[in-house]
């Protein structure tokens, strides 16, 4: 039999890396981190458990890289779904409500996502989150930004923000509120995106400037 291609062998890599990463989403989702060990994930991927550390130093990256993976899945999604639409301002629109919409679906996920970035392992660098980064700036640049690479780090904070505010044990926002606020800072109308019932709080949105 001969060996397998060098681009064979990469694709299996690859395919084994997302079991993984979709297995962590999946137990983390059912049971919380603590109850999730790495051997838990490695058999949930069909995997041997060396094979975890191979690609991740620790169970707090993986995670990281995980809930980006799913971020980025969410949003590519949201951003392509029918009718397609080209326009920068719907497309920010349906951004918003993509990552309102991951903190609304999936709470205790993204509460453990959220606290992890908190810790002492801080924020990680994987080839998930520079694709989610990918994206976003993309649709910062569509919606017409002057200058992206400030732009994008600030919509990136506001979500972050919006997404805590909405986990946050004891005293969550609601997220049309959270909704509105982005909403008006960028100038979007509610009708854009995914908009909840009800129309927005309060009524309507006070006037904002015309943007791209």
């Amino acid at each position: 039999m001969s060996p397998r291609s060098a681009s064979v062998n990469e694709e299996l890599r690859r395919r084994s890396r997302e079991r993984l990463l979709q297995s962590t989403v999946e137990l983390v989702a059912e049971r919380g981190y603590e109850a999730t060990t790495l051997g838990d994930i490695a058999d949930r991927a069909g995997a041997a458990r060396g094979l975890v550390s191979y690609y991740f130093p620790g169970k707090r990256q993986l995670l990281q890289s995980a809930v980006h993976r799913l971020m980025h899945l969410t949003l590519y999604a949201a951003l392509e779904r029918e009718p397609h639409s080209e326009c920068g301002r719907e497309r920010l629109a349906r951004a918003v409500d993509a990552v309102l919409g991951l903190a609304r679906d999936e709470p205790l996920l993204m509460r453990t996502h959220m606290a992890g970035i908190l810790t002492a392992e801080g924020f990680v660098q994987c080839p998930e989150q520079q694709r989610l980064a990918e994206l976003l700036r993309d649709t910062v640049v569509r919606y017409g930004s002057a200058d992206p690479d400030a732009d994008y780090p600030l919509l990136r904070a506001q979500l972050m923000g919006a997404v805590v505010a909405i986990l946050l044990p004891g005293a969550p926002m609601p997220a049309q509120w959270l909704r509105a606020e982005l909403f008006q800072r960028y100038g979007l109308d509610w009708e854009l995106g995914v908009p909840p019932d009800g129309g927005p709080p309060g009524g309507t949105l006070p006037s904002h400037p015309s943007h791209p």
